[in-house]
């Protein structure tokens, strides 16, 4: 096992059993196993609470009192999962790798997500040990198999990596940064065809450190990220791998957290995955994926395994994980560090945001206010044109046309519109033809009339706006219905939600950056409140949540966990419920990311049977010239296919035309 670096704290979550003896070890496993049937619970309890180190004596221990192979034992008392589980732990490390590859490669057809979760996430010792066990164990050249049994350029990036040569110096060469971002650019974006040799050479051999600033300047060069690059450039199982590699680069860790994930999630349960990374990460890093796994799913991996799997197997994976972070106590106060570096990382302080609807160049109001024009007149309605015409006009240029509509023509352009279009796309129409404060004022209006309330549009739109925004709303509000916003809530709400949408209203929030003093005196503000004190709780929150800065606000989040082991978001839905719970949910994932809130927003408007086209219409109306571009990228993150993808699934006719002219591309 490689041991942590001098100074770096342990974090497997197995560890050296404290007086630990291999010869009453050996002696109970063989009791365990002796006569009819097994003791199945002594063997799990003794394997999964003894380091691999331990378990090596055992054997030796086992082989000199019995003079019998205990690994050969456990495979013949044990079967299935189980066996496959208590097997695997058997293993030094180097010996279940290469035992998990023999399998991935044996037989018909190649099981190419082992080989790449594997081979992209190993260190440079771990692949030289790899090698040589491959070798003792099989007499064969892995090098030579993996050829044997793949091609083209999947094939050359798994020999590179299979060498253990990445470069391990942490001093960084800025030119050298530089150089290589210009590289990639040219090797994929900039060229006819793509130049997979450098990214293969770059991705394949340059250290982490130095490859998570190319990553940084190659956002900042391009304004895309390098995965989307991948997927643009790249294909089938070569895209795979190197999206894998830049995931471990990026953070090991969460890229066994999100394996860790979707192979519990949905029907059946990858249970092949599911043990070899439980087995091979217990004395790595996997107090650093339960964190992040509690951080990014909101459930604790704990929890998952629980309801995900059964019997002696469940109970294996149990102790392997090593506690339950939804337990007082178990989320590590070092995950706060680890959580505030997620949050950060797509923070607006660290990514540009980027809207998908730019100014059209050579704008010309008159050529676009007689096209429409000649769009609606007579027989018919040529729909193309007045989609794309709106559709790719910023929100300034199409104010212009209404003005020159009305000067050329006397008429209305909105009113136009609105007798010639009808449905789904006269409301994305008509919602890009307004002032995007007087769309809000409209979609808060149309929330609040008639019978019932659409209390997840007011918090959506009072949740997310800026200052800036929430006060142009206001004026628009009163401008358009001589009645100020904060009556119409006054009227139409109430309790505590209504006073945190009329606090959010007001656009007060402070825009300055943190206060390390003052977030520790906020943080432990919210987490004094006695558990059960609802009223109490619910205005402390509402104080500190609708008021502090955004910056201000992620230190709080962090400083919170370390007091409470508790994220904030997981406490307020334990706490509360409701309006109220889900109002304060939203401010929070919008302050950690607010792309990412609106991603998430736009899946479950398309999920499932039936769309909300109107939040669909909302969100890509609202956000098509701020951050539609960075929402597309949390988008095919999270959700591992495009938003345009989704929308084409989803929707259709002129419709799906316009919101993927809104989209503004294939990711």
């Amino acid at each position: 096992m490689a041991k942590p670096a001098q100074g770096a704290k342990y974090r497997g979550s197995i560890h050296d059993f404290p007086g630990f003896d291999p010869n009453q070890d050996a002696e109970a496993l063989y009791t365990a196993m002796k006569g009819f049937g097994s003791d199945k619970e002594a063997i799990l309890d003794i394997i999964t609470s003894r380091s691999n180190r331990q378990r090596q004596e055992i054997c030796q221990s086992y082989k000199s009192l019995y003079g019998k192979d205990l690994i050969a034992d456990l495979k013949y008392e044990l079967t299935g999962k189980f066996e496959r589980l208590i097997v695997g732990l058997m293993r030094p490390p180097a010996y279940c790798d290469a035992k998990e590859i023999k399998d991935a490669i044996s037989g018909i057809g190649t099981d190419e997500k082992c080989l790449i979760e594997i081979l992209a996430s190993r260190t440079n010792e771990q692949m030289h040990q790899l090698v040589a066990a491959y070798k003792d164990a099989y007499e064969r050249d892995l090098e030579a198999d993996i050829i044997g049994d793949t091609s083209g350029h999947f094939q050359k990036m798994l020999v590179v990596l299979l060498q253990g040569t990445r470069e391990e110096d942490d001093v960084v060469s800025e030119d050298l940064v530089q150089q290589d971002v210009q590289d990639l650019y040219e090797a994929g974006e900039l060229k006819w065809g793509t130049d997979e040799a450098q990214f293969i050479y770059i991705l394949g051999n340059r250290s982490k450190q130095h490859l998570r600033l190319v990553f940084d300047e190659y956002l900042k060069t391009t304004g895309k990220p390098i995965e989307a690059s991948i997927r643009g450039e790249l294909s089938g199982d070569f895209e795979k791998l190197m999206l894998a590699v830049v995931k471990c680069i990026r953070s090991t860790p969460e890229y066994f957290a999100e394996r860790l994930f979707k192979a519990m999630k949905g029907l059946g349960t990858r249970d092949n995955t599911l043990i070899r990374i439980m087995v091979s990460r217990s004395e790595l890093d996997m107090l650093d994926i339960r964190e992040i796994f509690r951080t990014k799913y909101e459930k604790s991996l704990y929890s998952m395994i629980k309801n995900d799997t059964s019997g002696e197997y469940k109970k294996s994976l149990l102790k392997l994980c090593g506690g339950d972070d939804d337990a007082a106590g178990q989320f590590f106060p070092e995950a706060a560090q680890v959580a505030y570096q997620m949050w950060e990382l797509s923070a607006v302080a660290r990514v540009e945001l980027k809207g998908t609807v730019r100014p059209a160049n050579d704008f010309n109001p008159d050529a676009d206010a007689k096209a429409l024009r000649k769009a609606m007149k007579g027989l018919g309605t040529d729909e193309d044109t007045i989609i794309d015409i709106i559709t790719h006009r910023s929100n300034a240029q199409r104010q212009q046309i209404r003005q020159t509509f009305k000067s050329h023509f006397g008429r209305d352009l909105m009113a136009d519109l609105k007798s010639e279009i009808s449905g789904d796309l006269a409301r994305l129409i008509l919602g890009l033809m307004m002032p995007p404060a007087h769309y809000d004022a409209k979609q808060l209006k149309k929330a609040m009339e008639g019978a019932g309330t659409d209390e997840k549009a007011l918090i959506e739109i009072l949740a997310t706006r800026t200052n800036a925004e929430i006060r142009a709303i206001n004026e628009a509000y009163k401008e358009d219905y001589h009645k100020s916003l904060e009556d119409a809530l006054s009227s139409d709400t109430s309790g505590h939600f209504r006073r945190i949408l009329i606090s959010l209203a007001t656009g007060n929030r402070e825009e300055g950056g943190e206060n390390l003093d003052q977030a520790r005196e906020d943080a432990q503000e919210i987490a004094d409140t006695p558990s059960g004190d609802k009223k109490s709780l619910e205005t402390r929150f509402m104080t500190i949540l609708c008021t502090r800065s955004y910056p201000h606000l992620r230190r709080v989040f962090q400083e919170f966990i370390k007091m409470t082991n508790y994220d904030v978001e997981h406490t307020i839905k334990k706490e509360m419920s409701g309006d109220v719970r889900d109002a304060f949910v939203a401010i929070v994932q919008s302050v950690k990311n607010k792309p990412l809130f609106f991603a998430d927003k736009l899946y479950k408007s398309m999920k499932g049977a039936g769309t909300d086209e109107k939040t669909l219409t909302r969100i890509m109306v609202s956000r098509s010239e701020i951050d539609l571009l960075n929402i597309r990228r949390e988008f095919i993150e999270k959700y591992d296919k495009s938003l345009h993808q989704a929308i084409e699934g989803d929707t259709s006719g002129d419709f799906l035309k316009a919101l993927l002219a809104l989209c503004g591309g294939e990711d």
